[in-house]
């Protein structure tokens, strides 16, 4: 039967006893079944401390305060697009302490904060939503038939250069819809192609491939009033 080398504080009493009465480390390790390694750290901590238990919280030491901690939750809020070695080098430069992008990473996440990718959009303003809310509600009671005779169009660009997209920003979960958190809708000042169509609810139309340029009103006019785009009116 193997040796154990872990022991209780209970076990830890009558050890110290046999130690306190001369018996040698190695009889006491037999008689209790115990590791002769484990009964000689306990004897030496015993005679260092005055103590049989085990001391606990034992670990690393933290390396920043909690007030430093809140330092570093709120220089990233205050620029949720830092990346962690940036709030590292703020942080030395205001307190003198170094310290690395992980604990930064780790600070923020006790915070409340997590890298994750920025939403891309087009932030809508108070004016912006109160226009939809009231668009949705004057056709809440509109019929399959109203809804026919509407057409939804959109166009979109495509950027044709690469882009990862790989910048992070520090966010709460459940905000990525908030304007801090969003990235504006990419203008694409390089090479780019916009795409234009439309849907309705008996049919859609053919992708257009706007060349050279923007969805003006004469090209949409030009586009829309195109049997070729609505291929269903035309049999």
């Amino acid at each position: 039967m193997s040796s154990r080398h872990h022991i209780d504080d209970f076990m830890r009493g009558p050890i110290i006893g046999k130690i306190e009465e001369g018996r040698k480390i190695t009889d006491a390790a037999r008689e209790f079944d115990i590791a002769h390694s484990v009964v000689s750290r306990l004897g030496k901590s015993f005679k260092t401390t005055g103590m049989c238990s085990r001391r606990h919280g034992g670990g690393r030491v933290r390396s920043t305060t909690p007030a430093e901690d809140r330092y570093i939750v709120l220089s990233a809020k205050r620029n949720r697009r830092t990346t962690a070695q940036q709030v590292a080098n703020q942080f030395l430069a205001a307190s003198g302490k170094q310290i690395s992008r992980k604990t930064v990473a780790r600070r923020l996440r006790g915070g409340g904060l997590y890298a994750r990718r920025p939403v891309v959009c087009v932030p809508l303003t108070r004016q912006h939503r109160t226009a939809r809310l009231q668009w949705c509600r004057e056709h809440h009671n509109w019929t399959e038939q109203d809804w026919a005779c509407v057409l939804f169009s959109d166009e979109t660009r495509f950027s044709l250069s690469s882009d990862c997209r790989r910048q992070l920003i520090w966010r709460e979960s459940g905000t990525a819809y908030r304007p801090e958190n969003i990235q504006e809708k990419d203008r694409y000042p390089t090479c780019s192609i916009m795409v234009w169509a439309g849907i309705m609810m008996n049919g859609r139309t053919r992708l257009h491939v706007v060349a050279n340029g923007t969805m003006t009103g004469q090209r949409y006019i030009d586009t829309t009033s195109s049997c070729s785009s609505f291929p269903w009116c035309c049999r």
